[in-house]
């Protein structure tokens, strides 16, 4: 087994023991002797019993605390008078504001790029819970009824095994105590890699890639849009611009990274 596999079975093993009976949780004690709990990026050494499986300097490491648009969730300041940033003052959105943890860059791209794949589901679950405790203020005044993830094509589940979109979706929803509306949102079609096409083409690459399904919840409803990264923002405007126009009242984008610059 390698080092890094260690660490994610703990944790998940743990967290089983956790909703299990008192009995079960003394095989905790053994769990920490054959496999000592560690931070879910660097692998550092965490105390036992920790909440958070992520080590303190990580935690700090990948939580950007710099003003941010809040309507585009660009580093560009937004202007006093239009309350909107020169970044996307003239783009056109179909979601009413961008929360993320911080810019795609340095130690948080590498963490967004790992729980792409299965094997770093914990990673996964550790951001989203460091998400909720980084920005669940903020998340809390849009008053949303639901989280909603960016729905992954069945053909690349396959492959890929994970959709990273809807773990950070479960975790936001436990917390912050709504429920998750998966059912809300569907890929209607396969579409290339958005990181595979440069920025001229990812529009195209998204336009009609989405469909609503009719739900007696949907109409007037508040959602919170669940990505990992937002580059460009055609994904998210894209199942935003679904969403509402089938009745959505507010669209909330919330990603862990988000890169600087539409172009």
């Amino acid at each position: 087994m390698s080092k890094a596999a260690r660490p994610q079975i703990a944790s998940q093993a743990k967290r089983w023991l956790d909703r299990a009976s008192p009995a079960r949780k003394w095989l905790g004690v053994g769990l920490d002797l054959v496999f000592p709990p560690a931070c879910c990026y660097c692998h550092a050494p965490l105390e036992s019993g920790a909440e958070c499986l992520l080590c303190a300097e990580c935690r700090v490491e990948l939580v950007d605390h710099r003003a941010t648009c809040p309507r585009c969730g660009s580093g560009g300041l937004p202007n006093e008078e239009s309350g909107t940033c020169l970044q996307c003052h003239d783009e056109r959105f179909y979601f009413d504001a961008v929360v993320r943890l911080g810019r795609y860059e340095s130690a948080l791209r590498t963490a967004v790029l790992r729980i792409k794949s299965q094997r770093h589901r914990a990673l996964a679950i550790a951001l989203g819970d460091l998400l909720v405790s980084a920005r669940g203020g903020r998340l809390l005044e849009l008053e949303a009824d639901a989280v909603v993830p960016i729905p992954m094509h069945w053909s690349r589940r396959l492959w890929r095994g994970a959709n990273s979109p809807e773990i950070l979706s479960e975790r936001l929803a436990s917390q912050l105590k709504m429920p998750v509306a998966a059912h809300l949102l569907a890929r209607s079609r396969r579409t290339a890699p958005q990181a595979s096409l440069p920025p001229t083409r990812r529009l195209a690459n998204v336009r009609g890639a989405f469909r609503a399904v009719a739900h007696p919840e949907l109409p007037g409803a508040r959602l919170l849009l669940v990505d990992d990264i937002m580059t460009t923002g055609a994904t998210v405007n894209e199942a935003a611009k679904t969403l509402t126009r089938a009745g959505a009242k507010v669209v909330a984008v919330v990603v862990l990274a988000r890169a600087e610059g539409l172009g």
